[in-house]
């Protein structure tokens, strides 16, 4: 008997298909969803990783309502959220509508505005530290030539006042190309018929960019918002790179506050998970209730 003969023809085309896919989900089970069910375990736990494990209940969760840290965590990655999320959706539009026109070194500007994205954060984030250094920065020395005084600049990262500005600035900086490139696909999905019936009746740009184009971009803007809520909460590496959450706890977020947590601080991994869950269900509570306001919109 041949050894085909065991399996028929669509058992053998799904054991193909299987077969492909198996690298990938096994990866995917041990290295990303095994550690994210061993973090829901863990977060009711206490364990320094040397000790025995013990279970704790809910004394994680509790332990955070007297967190100090936590609670200024908790705030700054809000405030972080609130205004990242607005000035890189804006800045990305804009440029998509610019760079979706007819113009000399469209290509080239295209190129050039999606680099950061692409480009290492050590080597961006050292540039940006330099282009906003307190003392010799470029941006400090146009603000002097311009006429602010010395004893008046800012001190950007070095100072509790302005170090959220600079790290938000940056995330905006280094995204807004990604973004960009998703607002040009969907503006190049808007039928040009619909601009050319626009300009026969007599609508001026204002108007056919609110009455055509941002309704026709719901879909688009709807993704972005959520992928940057999303990117908001989790953001660690920005933060690392400019500030490492200081001057003092003015730039602290949740997930570089989970980082301290587990291997800096105290490698508490229960109690940093509990965290983990926390900020879990932040970025779950969003995407719901954007996904309700996107459902009740369609519905309208």
């Amino acid at each position: 008997m041949k050894s085909g003969a065991f399996f028929g023809r669509e058992t053998k085309r799904n054991l193909i298909a299987y077969s492909f896919i198996a690298p990938n989900f096994i990866g995917f089970a041990v290295f990303t969803l095994g550690p994210i069910l061993f973090a829901f375990v863990l977060a009711f736990m206490s364990w320094d990783g040397n000790n025995p494990i013990h279970f704790v209940g809910l004394g994680n969760f509790i332990k955070l309502g007297e967190d100090s840290r936590f609670k200024v965590a908790f705030i700054n990655t809000i405030v972080y959220c609130a205004v990242t999320v607005p000035l890189t959706l804006s800045a990305a539009l804009l440029l998509a509508i610019v760079l979706n026109q007819k113009i000399i070194g469209r290509n080239f500007f295209r190129t050039i505005s999606f680099f950061p994205y692409v480009a290492s954060l050590v080597a961006v984030a050292a540039v940006w530290n330099m282009i906003f250094s307190p003392g010799a920065g470029i941006v400090n020395v146009a603000l002097n030539y311009l006429g602010v005084a010395k004893e008046n600049l800012p001190r950007w990262a070095a100072d509790a006042k302005w170090a959220m500005l600079t790290v938000v600035l940056f995330s905006v900086w280094k995204s807004m190309g990604y973004y960009m490139v998703i607002y040009l696909a969907g503006l190049q999905g808007i039928p040009g018929e619909l601009y050319e019936a626009s300009g026969l009746d007599g609508a001026n740009m204002w108007q056919k960019f609110r009455f055509i184009t941002w309704p026709q971009l719901k879909p688009t803007t709807f993704f972005v918002i959520i992928i940057l809520v999303i990117n908001s909460f989790k953001v660690y590496d920005q933060v690392y790179m400019i500030t490492q959450g200081g001057p003092g706890t003015s730039t602290l977020v949740m997930v570089y506050h989970i980082y301290q947590t587990a291997f800096v601080t105290s490698s508490n991994y229960g109690y940093a998970s509990a965290i983990s869950m926390v900020l879990f269900a932040m970025v779950l509570l969003v995407t719901l209730i954007q996904f309700r306001g996107e459902k009740n919109y369609e519905n309208a």
